[in-house]
């Protein structure tokens, strides 16, 4: 087993964590295809709240204390009763090592009975790529390892498609600026057909996030997106994992 290394031996979190779980729905299939962990304060404070005490002097206590809490919560809250996956999003900047860094993952993962092929570990474009090495050396770590890696927000942040022309993942997921409005939006509709198409001759998921209208769950349906998360299906859920509801077909005019 790799041994720790210096960051987590240094570095301490001085504040609670909890979690909420939002689905991503497989609409084809009508069940929940994995649950995202989304960081919380212990009494349910929203994760803007949380994120703006991470520093760099705590940033890896942090990324670490997510995973655990994301695990421990997701099995208290139900997931074992389920095949669902737990997407956890990780920090690529707060990562030293990743066989060092995943220990404490996996340790987690073995007390609570939770099948580690079951975990995904999407990294946001939001976080400036400080080491382009690096981050591909985590995604084909983790990878040998058997857990899924995803872009979340892909679209916007520091890369674009750059980024997936650098890292191979396994997911994307759409971020919600290019879903807002898309039936009503053309150039969006182009837009996302395009990376569509691109992310299928790479043997890529695509996930669209955000989804918020019926509207434009049926647009990004006709462009044939099979993954589905936001809060026209299902809010998140604070310590618990929600069920949710597909919208009604669109209505056909009889002329």
């Amino acid at each position: 087993m790799a041994t720790r290394c210096q960051g987590c031996r240094s570095e301490r979190l001085d504040f609670g964590l909890a979690m909420a779980f939002q689905p991503i729905v497989d609409v084809e299939a009508q069940r929940v295809f994995a649950f995202e962990a989304l960081a919380r304060g212990e009494g349910g404070e929203p994760a803007s709240e949380i994120l703006a005490r991470v520093t760099p002097d705590n940033r890896y206590a942090f990324d670490q204390q997510c995973r655990v809490a994301a695990i421990q919560g997701a099995v208290e809250a139900g997931i074992l009763g389920s095949d669902a996956r737990l997407s956890i999003n990780f920090l690529p900047n707060a990562v030293y090592s990743p066989l060092a860094c995943i220990q404490l993952t996996l340790k987690t993962a073995g007390e609570t009975g939770f099948p580690a092929d079951r975990l995904i570990f999407e990294f946001t474009e939001n976080e400036e790529i400080v080491d382009s090495a690096h981050v591909q050396n985590i995604i084909e770590s983790y990878s040998r390892m058997g857990f899924t890696t995803g872009i979340d927000d892909f679209g916007a942040g520091h890369a674009g498609l750059g980024l997936l022309a650098r890292f191979q993942t396994d997911l994307i997921k759409l971020d919600m600026e290019l879903i807002r409005d898309i039936d009503a939006s053309i150039p969006k509709r182009r837009i996302v057909e395009g990376v569509i198409g691109i992310a299928r001759s790479l043997n890529l998921m695509v996930i669209a996030e955000g989804v918020e209208t019926a509207g434009e769950y049926h647009a990004l349906r006709d462009l044939g997106i099979r993954y589905i998360q936001g809060y026209l299906l299902a809010r998140p859920g604070f310590r618990s994992l929600p069920d949710f509801t597909l919208p009604d077909p669109p209505q056909v005019e009889v002329i």
